[in-house]
């Protein structure tokens, strides 16, 4: 596996939505993120579908995966399916917010 890939997954837990006090990753919004050459593929979605910070949590995502060394562009797709939901947050997440 390219050690990239958990580079960029721990720049992600620096990505927070600004509606809920959880990075982006622990909140399961991160489906995948993949290296080809030097571009990042990141599949992701969000919280709501009219979501009104949506761009900014994107330019966010393409800017800290852009921030590993070998990383040139990064190609950010938003996905509604599956839709998010509560159950694909991390536990730590679940427990911060108060679901467990």
């Amino acid at each position: 596996m390219d050690e990239r890939i958990d580079q960029i997954i721990e720049n992600l837990k620096q990505v927070y939505d600004p509606e809920i006090p959880v990075n982006i990753y622990d909140l399961g919004m991160v489906y995948s993120v993949d290296i080809e050459g030097d571009e990042a593929k990141i599949v992701m979605t969000l919280t709501a579908p009219n979501c009104p910070v949506a761009d900014m949590i994107i330019s966010d995502v393409e800017y800290m995966a852009k921030k590993v060394e070998g990383i040139e562009s990064c190609k950010v797709e938003v996905t509604f399916d599956p839709p998010w939901d509560k159950s694909m947050m991390s536990e730590e997440a679940r427990l911060e917010l108060g679901f467990m």
